[in-house]
C-alpha cells in the first residue's frame, strides 16, 4: 500500500479521492469538494489517499494541524475512511500511522477526532486503534 497526500488542482482528487470520501460524506459533489478544499487548504486542510497495490484509492484521510489551548497543538481528522470494499484489510491502520508520522513532524501533542454516535463500528476501531473517548462533541445548527 502506498499513501500520498495531494494537493488542490491534483486531478486524483476527484478521480480517485472523492469517491471513496463520499462513502462517508455523500453531499459531496466535485465542485463542493473542491470549493472546500480550495478554502480549507488556507486553513491548513491537506487529503491523504491510500493506494492499494493495484493502483486503486482504498483510503482517505483529510487533516488539518490545529493549534488551541486544550491540545497545543494537535493533528485533528476531519475524515477518515475506508473503501467499504477494502475494510478490515488494514487501511485506516495504515492511514492512521501515515497521520502519526505527520503529526510527530509537526510537534503536535496528539491525534484527535469526531466520529458520529451511530458509527459503533468505527469506534470499535478507534478503541482498538488506541484513541480514548475523552469528550462530547456538542454541535448547534444556525438557521438561515
Amino acid at each position: 500500500m502506498k499513501i500520498i497526500d495531494l494537493e488542490p488542482g491534483d486531478p486524483r482528487l476527484e478521480s480517485d479521492l472523492l469517491p471513496v470520501l463520499c462513502e462517508l460524506r455523500p453531499h459531496l459533489t466535485p465542485e463542493l469538494f473542491r470549493e472546500v478544499y480550495e478554502a480549507g487548504h488556507a486553513q491548513g486542510l491537506r487529503f491523504s489517499a491510500a493506494y492499494a497495490d493495484g493502483g486503486r484509492c482504498v483510503g482517505v484521510a483529510g487533516w488539518r494541524v490545529v493549534v488551541n489551548t486544550s491540545s497545543l497543538r494537535e493533528l485533528y481528522i476531519d475524515d477518515l475512511v475506508t473503501a467499504d470494499a477494502d475494510r478490515s484489510t488494514g487501511v485506516g491502520h495504515a492511514l492512521i500511522a501515515h497521520l502519526e508520522g505527520h503529526a510527530r513532524a509537526a510537534g503536535c501533542r496528539e491525534l484527535d477526532l469526531d466520529s458520529g454516535t451511530h458509527r459503533t463500528g468505527a469506534h470499535r476501531f478507534y478503541l482498538r486503534e488506541r484513541f480514548d473517548i475523552t469528550a462530547f462533541h456538542f454541535t448547534r445548527v444556525l438557521g438561515d
